[in-house]
């Protein structure tokens, strides 16, 4: 009989690390107040600590309220403990699925305050969408749920609804500029250039949006090839917003070829022989008859575009060769920061439109982390 085998000492699961304990909150202060009052009047004030002591109150004293939980969200994003937002959003909207006070906070904490993903600004319209769908709102509300939605529309790529939610703003409130620049994004989105000119043109000397104003501005002359005066709107930009518009690392265009030939050599195999017969071009910009080729209009700084049917379906013969991959260097080069992104981008850009020459859509692309 062989002889018995002796059992592996228990292994220790791993410890996790402990979260880090908030700081205790100090004593709220209602001041004659309700403490979810006096909450409201802190977080007006900027004193969004003691607006946590006083909601943190007013939610420990009528825990079913879904307006002191919305409160205490509210004063945790504000202190950008945006995890317990979250929970604290959550619980209100649990409570109270139409709370304004929640589905206000929880769109600016999805569409505005968290890193733009798109499943933040899904959340983000969402929460707008059913709080602009709610009956008796006060005046100005709607405005503020509009305003939320649009933003979360053009981050998603969906402009012609950020659009319709701006110009719901504009109409009561016309010299909102925070609308006012979702509004001229959406039209340079949709590629109504013209009409986008004119609107990042009042935005020029507004002193938050001003640098993304000059930004576009030069994407529009570049456009036209007015590149002296594409160049002054970028170098304005740049001077306003150092962080947002660093200067790119444009390679010549010999570079970006060569670059773009580097990428196609290191696909797999079986990627290379489904692009046999399809070329893969280094272009400067999109052409404007390629942007208005479907509905909606495709986004003026697409980083790559495939053109004609997938694999799956029949080239019609009207064009030789009927599929065609084009890599954009101006458009990627803004996308980065440095020339080791830029090779990556130029990689992702490139299994992306593979992707859509095998079939794939953009939202199945997106589920593989090729957006």
């Amino acid at each position: 009989m062989a002889p018995p085998v002796a059992e592996a000492p228990p292994v220790a699961a791993a410890a996790l690390p402990a979260p880090p304990v908030p700081p205790a909150l100090s004593l709220c202060e209602p001041r004659g107040q309700t403490p979810l009052d006096a909450a409201s009047r802190y977080l007006d004030e900027g004193r969004a600590q003691d607006g946590l002591a006083c909601a943190a109150q007013a939610s420990a004293l009528a825990p079913s309220e879904a307006a002191a939980h919305a409160m205490r969200g509210e004063a945790l994003a504000a202190l950008e403990r945006t995890a317990e937002a979250q929970v604290a959003y959550a619980r209100a909207l649990a409570l109270d699925p139409d709370a304004p006070e929640a589905l206000l906070g929880a769109a600016h904490l999805y569409a505005v305050q968290l890193p733009s993903s798109r499943e933040h600004d899904e959340l983000g319209s969402l929460y707008a969408e059913r709080g602009l769908a709610l009956a008796g709102l006060e005046p100005g509300w709607r405005e503020r749920f509009a305003l939320l939605a649009s933003i979360a529309f053009n981050d998603l790529g969906r402009s012609g609804e950020a659009l319709q939610r701006a110009r719901l703003v504009l109409q009561h409130q016309p010299t909102d500029a925070e609308a006012s620049y979702e509004e001229a994004l959406a039209l340079f989105e949709l590629c109504e250039f013209a009409k986008a000119r004119v609107a990042f043109s009042r935005l020029t000397g507004d002193e938050v949006r001003g640098g993304l104003a000059h930004h576009h501005l030069g994407l529009l002359l570049e456009r036209e090839g007015k590149w002296a005066q594409a160049r002054v709107h970028f170098d304005k930009a740049r001077a306003l917003s150092p962080e947002e518009f660093p200067a790119p690392p444009t390679p010549s265009e010999a570079e970006f070829r060569e670059e773009v030939a580097r990428a196609v050599a290191a696909l797999p195999e079986d990627m290379r022989r489904d692009l046999t017969g399809v070329p893969v071009r280094a272009e400067e910009l999109p052409a404007q008859d390629d942007l208005l080729s479907g509905e909606p209009p495709l986004s003026p700084t697409i980083l790559g575009l495939f053109r004609g049917p997938s694999l799956r379906e029949a080239c019609d013969g009207r064009e030789t060769p009927c599929r065609s991959v084009a890599l954009y260097r101006l458009n990627l080069a803004r996308a980065v920061r440095t020339r080791e992104e830029l090779r990556e981008q130029i990689k992702v850009t490139l299994l992306h439109e593979v992707g859509h020459l095998r079939g794939e859509d953009d939202q199945e692309l997106a589920a593989r982390g090729l957006e």
